[in-house]
């Protein structure tokens, strides 16, 4: 004779209803926060998180997405930091600076589980240096070395003291004996207001991301002196960002962006699919600018106002060769930026914060959950243009350079 209890009909009740149930609970797999803010500022490699908003993909992996566009990184940083964007276009130096409590950020710890693009930087001269013959920092060094003695230091742009740009101007004057922080001045500019700038002669060069440095040559004011991808080949970029406090407690909604970025990301690198991305990035809603500015070099076309002119096989990528993977190997180039241009006093913990901030466990669970397996590298020797970064001694290269800003 069987006897039911209260907690055998609780368990014979339970049997029969699907899978995820726990009580009287639904696991359900659907995004924690279903409305998503995204900031985004106006550069041709904002297009995986608009290409994921105009084609629906947010809206497949149940996310109602708006777009931010946002006047400059800071406020970028302070939008994500206060929560009123959930996730957020952002330069890859920030979330680290942000969880350091670095370069005037203040302590807010962030998350970087996606990388949204590689290459498609420049730096970018006036007309006045290249009619003077300057291609290379070595040439521009006598130019800078003549305007200091004279009391009137020449004027460089960067968008975000720890951002990219920052680092790769820094690494470029110095590769040419040019020193950053004591030669020339050095000044924040948003990318959207570099071209206004340079008009009246507020600056000699900048770097930034596209389309800036084409609206430079197309508006002739100014010429590209060198790609980032010149400098480094496949350089990491862009990210999605997000606070770890919001990760944390929104687990699956920051995987659902991820799968609606893989996919948006896939889009674009079908070169077929660049017209269609240009000239939607291209509106004033985004970045406002000629379509044909955006899709000359987004296709690889490049004339550098010079007279020199290339199909770049090295383009700006989203998806292709692991693009989007967050590789430790980054994290840890970054840091010894920061170590060398004295942004840490110290050694920092490379490997504690790289692990904390590039969020590759969040990335690999999300790309699983959608049956794509990426061909994983990481901790691999990068080289740059004037020499090899080796992972595994990030201090030893961070100490290696004759150009510093080490205390």
């Amino acid at each position: 004779m069987t006897t039911f209890t209260r907690r055998s009909a609780l368990q014979t009740l339970l049997a029969g209803l699907p899978a995820g149930w726990a009580g009287n609970v639904y696991a359900s797999d659907a995004p924690e926060t279903k409305t998503m803010r995204f900031g985004m500022i106006a550069l041709t490699d904002c297009a995986s998180i608009v290409m994921a908003h105009e084609l629906g993909l947010f809206k497949k992996y149940g996310i109602d997405s708006v777009v931010s566009k946002e006047a400059s990184w800071a406020v970028i940083r302070d939008k994500l930091s206060l929560g009123e964007n959930h996730a957020t276009h952002m330069l890859l130096g920030m979330p680290f600076a942000s969880t350091m409590g670095l370069a005037g950020s203040p302590v807010k710890p962030m998350i970087v589980p996606w990388l949204l693009n590689r290459n498609g930087q420049a730096i970018t001269l006036t007309t006045e240096l290249k009619n003077a013959g300057v291609r290379t920092p070595k040439q521009l060094k006598p130019i800078v070395d003549k305007k200091k003695a004279a009391g009137q230091p020449m004027n460089f742009a960067i968008t975000f003291p720890p951002g990219t740009h920052a680092m790769w101007m820094r690494y470029w004057l110095a590769s040419g004996g040019i020193h950053p922080d004591k030669d020339i001045s050095l000044i924040t500019v948003p990318p959207a207001q570099m071209i206004a700038n340079m008009k009246v002669g507020k600056m000699d060069g900048f770097c930034v991301g596209e389309p800036w440095n084409l609206r430079a040559i197309s508006d002739g004011i100014g010429f590209t002196a060198i790609t980032t991808q010149q400098m480094w080949v496949d350089h990491p970029e862009k990210v999605c960002a997000f606070t770890e406090e919001f990760a944390g407690k929104n687990p699956k909604t920051v995987k659902a962006v991820l799968k609606a970025l893989h996919e948006s990301s896939v889009f674009i690198d079908k070169m077929e699919n660049r017209e269609k991305v240009a000239d939607t990035i291209s509106k004033p809603t985004y970045i406002n600018c000629p379509k044909e500015v955006i899709l000359a070099r987004l296709q690889g076309t490049y004339d550098y106002g010079d007279g020199r002119k290339e199909k770049d096989p090295n383009y700006m990528i989203f998806s292709n060769r692991n693009c989007n993977y967050p590789q430790k190997t980054f994290g840890m180039w970054w840091l010894s930026q920061f170590r060398r241009w004295g942004m840490v006093k110290q050694a920092p913990d490379y490997a504690g914060i790289t692990k904390r901030v590039l969020r590759s466990d969040i990335y690999m669970e999300a790309m699983k959950e959608i049956g794509v397996t990426p061909k994983v590298q990481d901790m691999q020797k990068q080289k740059l243009f004037d020499g090899v970064f080796d992972p595994a001694e990030p201090e030893k290269y961070a100490m290696s350079f004759p150009i510093h800003s080490r205390a």
